[in-house]
C-alpha cells in the first residue's frame, strides 16, 4: 500500500504540491491524472526519495519514505519518464546491474534476469547495446528494470510518453501483469484514455492540488454529470417534451424533428422507459445511443479547460 497523507513541496514561493493525500491498495492501479506541470512527478519523486517533503508524511507498505529510506525503498519499483539507460549496455548488462543493486545475486538474479527478459519480450536482443534499440523497446527495459527486484508497490511516471501505438498497448498490458500478481501501482499521467482504460482509482490534478478523487463512476455522480441517451427518428419536438415531462429525474437536452438527446443519471436503466414514451407521442425510433461522460469532460468541468493547453 502506498499511503501519502497532506503531501507539501515547496521550492521557495512555487508550491509544487499543495496537500495532497490518497491511498493506493494492492492490487489495484491508483492513477493520478493532470497536465504537465500538475505536481504528479514530484509526488513520484517524494515517494522515491529523491525528493525531502516540505511537510507531509509519505510510506511505501507501512515504512515512512523520510524515517525509513531503506526499507521503503525495498519495497518499492520505479519507471521514470526519462529513459534510465545506458546506451552501450545489453539489456541483461541493464536487469543484472539493478538487481544486484537491490541486493539479489547468484542464480536468483540469473533466473530473475531471464524471466524479465521474456516478460518485457527482448530475449532475441538481450545481448544487445541499448543504442540498437527502438524506442518501443528501451521503453519495455525501462519498465523491466523497474520489476528485476519483484517489489510490491510500483511507481510508474509517465511510462509511455513518445512511444508507438502498438508499444503502448504492450506497455499497459505489462501494468496489467504487475497488478494481477498483487502489486500496488501509483501510474502518473496526462493521456485521458490512459487513465480512463487503466486505472481502477484516479485522482484528477492541477497546479499541485487534487480536484476529485475516486472510480471513473464516483466521478461522475460527484460531479453530477449525466449519461447521454440519443434518439434518432421522426418526432413532434411538442408531443416529445410532454410525454418526457412525465418521467422522473429526466432532462430534454434537445428534441428536434429528427433527434431527441435526454440526459439522466444511470440513464441505462431508464433506456426503456424513454423508448416508451416517445413511442407514446407518435415518434418513430430508428436509432438508440447511450454515451457516458468523459474524463476530458469531467476536467475540463473541474478546471475550465482541455487537459492538454
Amino acid at each position: 500500500m502506498i499511503e501519502v497523507q497532506d503531501l507539501r513541496k515547496q521550492y521557495g514561493d512555487l508550491v509544487a504540491v499543495d496537500g495532497v493525500s490518497f491511498t493506493a491498495a494492492p492490487g489495484c492501479i491508483f492513477g493520478l491524472l493532470g497536465p504537465n506541470g500538475a505536481g504528479k512527478s514530484t509526488i513520484i519523486n517524494c515517494l522515491s526519495g529523491l525528493l525531502p517533503p516540505t511537510s507531509g508524511r509519505v510510506r511505501v507498505l507501512g515504512h515512512d519514505v523520510v524515517a525509513q529510506p531503506m526499507e521503503a525503498r525495498r519495497e518499492l519499483g520505479v519507471v521514470p519518464q526519462e529513459l534510465a539507460l545506458y546506451e552501450d549496455l545489453s539489456a541483461r548488462d541493464h536487469l543484472a546491474y539493478r538487481g544486484a543493486a537491490y541486493g539479489m545475486s547468484g542464480s536468483d538474479l540469473k533466473t530473475r534476469v531471464d524471466e524479465v527478459l521474456g516478460i518485457i519480450g527482448l530475449q532475441d536482443r538481450a545481448r544487445e547495446p541499448v543504442k540498437r534499440f527502438s524506442g518501443g523497446m528501451k521503453r519495455r527495459l525501462n519498465f523491466g528494470c523497474g520489476i528485476v527486484h519483484r517489489p510490491k508497490a510500483l511507481l510508474l511516471d509517465e511510462p509511455t510518453v513518445g512511444v508507438d501505438p502498438q508499444s503502448r498497448v504492450r506497455l499497459l498490458d505489462l501494468v496489467r501483469e504487475q497488478v494481477a500478481g498483487g502489486t500496488c501501482v501509483l501510474y502518473t499521467t496526462h493521456y485521458m484514455e490512459e487513465a480512463q482504460e487503466l486505472c481502477d482509482r484516479i485522482a484528477i490534478m492541477d497546479h499541485g492540488k487534487v480536484l476529485a478523487i475516486g472510480t471513473l463512476n464516483e466521478l461522475r455522480a460527484m460531479l453530477e454529470e449525466h449519461d447521454l441517451v440519443r434518439v434518432r427518428g421522426r418526432f413532434d419536438p411538442t408531443r416529445v417534451r410532454q410525454a418526457l415531462a412525465s418521467l422522473d429525474r429526466i432532462d430534454v437536452v434537445s428534441a428536434e424533428p429528427d433527434l431527441v438527446v435526454v440526459a439522466a443519471q444511470e440513464a441505462s436503466r431508464k433506456v426503456s422507459a424513454i423508448l416508451a414514451a416517445l413511442t407514446q407521442s407518435g415518434g418513430e425510433i430508428q436509432e438508440t445511443s447511450l454515451s457516458q461522460p468523459s474524463l476530458e469532460s469531467l476536467f475540463i468541468k473541474l478546471t475550465g479547460r482541455q487537459l492538454r493547453e
